[in-house]
């Protein structure tokens, strides 16, 4: 092994053992980025896709799902007002209401067939 051939006093080598620990967790931790997509997102739920998905309360609505879905005006529907960090996006033929941030949905209703 190249660390333990170092012949360097006692502090040095604990600061290149260091560096080196460092630079292998950030090598894996892009690695993980990679395999699971970009990692801003990873709280999200699932995606459907063009399914037919029926969602439900507390369910998390995936990232893709949410981004694609209408964004839908509350007081043209007759829908209460969001609370903050919330918004309603018309998805599958569903209201959803769900967090901005993560997708957790609070409260579900059917849009009248639309």
């Amino acid at each position: 092994m190249i660390i333990s051939s170092i012949q360097a006093p006692g502090a040095f080598r604990t600061v290149l053992l260091a560096a080196a620990a460092s630079a292998l967790f950030v090598s894996a931790s892009f690695a993980a980025a990679d395999q699971h997509g970009d990692m801003q997102h990873s709280g999200w739920g699932q995606d459907y896709g063009a399914t037919a998905h029926h969602w439900q309360n507390g369910q998390r609505i995936g990232y893709n799902d949410w981004s694609s879905a209408q964004p839908v005006d509350y007081r043209a529907h007759h829908l209460r007002r969001p609370p903050h960090g919330y918004a309603w996006r018309e998805s599958n033929g569903q209201y959803v209401l769900a967090a901005v941030a993560t997708g957790v949905i609070a409260s579900i209703i059917l849009s009248n067939g639309h």
